[in-house]
């Protein structure tokens, strides 16, 4: 039986430990914390395949530079953070034209796409209750301006992508949505095929699948490096012991470039910092997961809660819980909903794994052949989980990848 230890116990190292367990794999989850209570515990649940255009695009560099004199903005760069990481944003910078937008948007709809399917598959399978549904992913828009000007966006992903959405003027989208303040929104676009799910609920419920099929993990033990024998690793070493195994998979998100001097290579992840507030469901509740475009704020109807999230702050790794950036999620959803000031039961961040090119990095380490990484999912962690965890197995096992892997390749740094 082949035996691999698994460092880091978020979504995307969790479901590489479904998807080795099922082929038969003796599995080990290894977590500096607690398995799911990273980045993968207050996102927003959502699995959209909408999302296939990467950050770096026309525009957005003029949107970052401007966040460096702007108060509160949703998109906050530390002037200190940008000088001391000056080359990730410099590529950023180089990668913010059509042309780079598109090439790494067919790497990220290739992931997105098959993990969608998977999430369909995994659930069905395993019967697991994560509160899925399948309603879509609103888009809606305060001005009648950036209401026309995403018509451009739709239009590329309907026709370059095959993402088509279904297009509502303010009428129709109050119909559809009546959570909506009365004349709050000039319009929206519905994403059919996008999902929600709760993402803390998934990570309970997959350490639990995991553990009565015979996955160990390890809780609260930090790696420290490998032990080697010639090239190859032979044991992680950790604050909990040394874990033996034939390959070793290493997910840790946005902690991995603390890592590099065990990996080797170059791992452009810096961490961007997401919030989010979970409330009591307010009376008046939206059906729907929306995204609020001016405001760059995300809300979710759990049966459980109701979560306001997003905003993007890159400040290094901060582990203060910035009440500012809290007030900013209240303040945006208030343009929209009623009931935003409710108390809240949860405030929450987390760390996105976020590369300039918007893709993750899935390849093997150049100091160990029998080390595979698998981070940098930025805001789609989530989403691309389960198509991640296939193909790391297929990776290790020699099957023929069900995506083309090269997109993901660490060579192209």
């Amino acid at each position: 039986m082949q035996s691999i230890a698994i460092i880091g116990g978020g979504v995307v190292g969790t479901m590489a430990a479904y998807y080795l367990n099922r082929s038969g794999w003796s599995v080990t989850v290894v977590d500096q914390g607690t398995i799911g209570g990273g980045c993968s515990h207050g996102n927003c649940g959502y699995i959209c395949p909408s999302h296939v255009l990467p950050l770096a695009a026309p525009g957005a560099l003029a949107s970052t530079l401007k966040t460096l004199f702007t108060k509160n903005s949703p998109l906050k760069v530390r002037p200190g953070f940008a000088l001391r990481n000056l080359g990730w944003f410099l590529r950023f910078a180089r990668k913010c034209n059509r042309s780079s937008m598109l090439n790494a948007a067919v790497g990220i709809q290739a992931m997105l796409n098959s993990s969608r399917r998977l999430y369909d598959e995994l659930l069905e399978d395993e019967k697991l209750e994560v509160e899925w549904d399948t309603y879509g992913l609103l888009f809606a828009f305060q001005t009648k301006k950036v209401f026309d000007h995403y018509a451009e966006t739709d239009h590329l992903l309907s026709e370059t992508f095959a993402r088509p959405a279904r297009r509502f003027d303010a009428e129709a989208l109050q119909k559809l949505e009546p959570a909506l303040k009365p004349g709050s929104v000039s319009g929206g676009y519905l994403y059919d095929g996008d999902a929600q799910l709760q993402p803390d609920v998934l990570m309970t419920e997959m350490k639990k699948l995991l553990a009565a099929r015979g996955v160990t993990f390890v809780e609260r033990a930090a790696m420290n490096g490998f032990i080697s024998k010639g090239d190859k690793a032979v044991a992680v070493r950790t604050t909990k012991g040394d874990y033996c195994a034939d390959s070793f998979l290493v997910a840790t998100g946005a902690w991995t470039p603390q890592l590099r001097s065990h990996l080797g290579g170059k791992i452009p992840i810096i961490p961007g910092k997401g919030y989010s507030i979970t409330l009591k469901r307010p009376a008046i509740c939206p059906t729907y997961p929306i995204i609020f475009e001016e405001h760059r704020v995300a809300v979710s109807p759990f049966a459980s809660g109701f979560r306001i999230g997003s905003t993007m702050e890159f400040a290094g790794y901060d582990e203060s819980l910035n009440r500012s950036r809290l007030q900013l999620l209240r303040d945006g959803a208030s343009h929209y909903l009623n009931d935003t000031d409710a108390p809240a039961f949860e405030e929450w961040w987390g760390w996105r794994p976020m590369t300039f090119d918007g893709l993750p990095i899935i390849d093997r380490s150049r100091m160990h052949p029998n080390v595979l990484i698998a981070a940098g999912h930025g805001m789609l962690g989530l989403s691309m989980a389960t198509g991640t965890g296939k193909l790391v197995r297929e990776l290790l096992t020699g099957e023929a990848p069900h995506i083309d892997a090269r997109a993901y390749s660490a060579g192209r740094f």
